[in-house]
């Protein structure tokens, strides 16, 4: 049995007469007698009455009829659910990003993303770059949007945006003075960082060229580590982003040591197929700003 079968026994139950149906769905009498005839020869059961030069339909036709329609119906919706997918009017786009990214770059664009595709449920899980990466592997998230270079050959990593970091202190700290820095004098200082995995904490290790730092707090967020480091408890490497405000109030001063900026980076499976609302998404990261 197929939905062409079942499109033509309903026309033509509809009409009572095969010659209407099979002009109105633009097909041959003979086809659409050979359609009937394969339905009632498939499944031994009569479903018209020939009386005369009409038809009618039997017992099992009426019965078959009310099936019929609903299987057509559902088709239908099938049809309806793929054609409001290819069109973005429906769907799901899962996301992962690292927290600067989470926090502070990427609300907007989802804010963006939301007005331009309303009936696209998207959704974001927060976490390290590390872990962002891993939940790409798993296909637990679409996309992932990190602030750390990613080394692997599973994963298409582009760049889409610069971030730039600072150094910022209490404005009691010693390096508050405006004294530009060596990567000795970091050495020598005591931090507040972020955890191993994180993008952020990876720039400042660069910086000091490996050198043994001394981490009085090592905390899970950047909001943390921003109170932290106003309180007084060490210095702390962060995103402009998150510093700003912090900065603007005089709660933090940015001490004089230059950083290098650091890049915003999409990540994606090679293997897995992209849906149109993860490359809507992508696109949309693109687009000038």
């Amino acid at each position: 049995m197929t939905l062409e079968q079942l499109r033509i026994f309903v026309a033509v139950a509809e009409r009572e007469h095969v010659t209407k149906a099979a002009a109105d769905l633009n097909l041959t009498q003979s086809a659409t007698s050979a359609a009937v005839a394969a339905l009632e020869g498939r499944y031994a059961a009569r479903l018209f009455d020939r009386v005369g030069r009409r038809i009618a339909l039997t017992d099992a036709g009426r019965l078959f009829l009310v099936e019929a329609r609903a299987v057509l119906a559902r088709a239908a919706a099938a049809e309806t659910v793929l054609a409001d997918l290819a069109g973005l009017k429906r769907g799901r786009l899962a996301l992962a990003a690292s927290q600067t990214v989470a926090s502070y770059w990427l609300p907007p664009l989802m804010h963006r993303y939301q007005e331009r595709y309303p009936g696209v449920s998207v959704t974001l899980d927060i976490a390290n770059t590390e872990i962002v990466a891993a939940a790409i592997h798993d296909g637990s998230a679409d996309i992932g949007v990190v602030e750390g270079e990613v080394d692997d050959p599973a994963l298409a990593v582009a760049a889409v945006a610069e971030d730039e970091m600072v150094l910022t202190v209490a404005p009691g700290h010693p390096w508050a003075d405006g004294r530009k820095l060596t990567p000795s004098d970091l050495a020598a200082g005591r931090w507040v960082m972020r955890e191993r995995g994180s993008g952020t904490r990876a720039i400042l290790e660069a910086a000091v060229g490996g050198k043994r730092l001394d981490v009085a707090m090592e905390l899970a967020s950047n909001e943390a580590v921003r109170s932290a480091a106003e309180a007084g408890a060490g210095a702390a490497v962060m995103s402009r982003l998150v510093a700003a405000s912090s900065l603007a109030s005089g709660a933090l001063v940015e001490a004089t040591f230059a950083l290098p900026r650091r890049r915003f980076f999409t990540l994606r499976h090679k293997e897995r197929y992209a849906t149109k609302a993860a490359a809507a998404f992508l696109d949309l990261i693109r687009e000038p700003r």
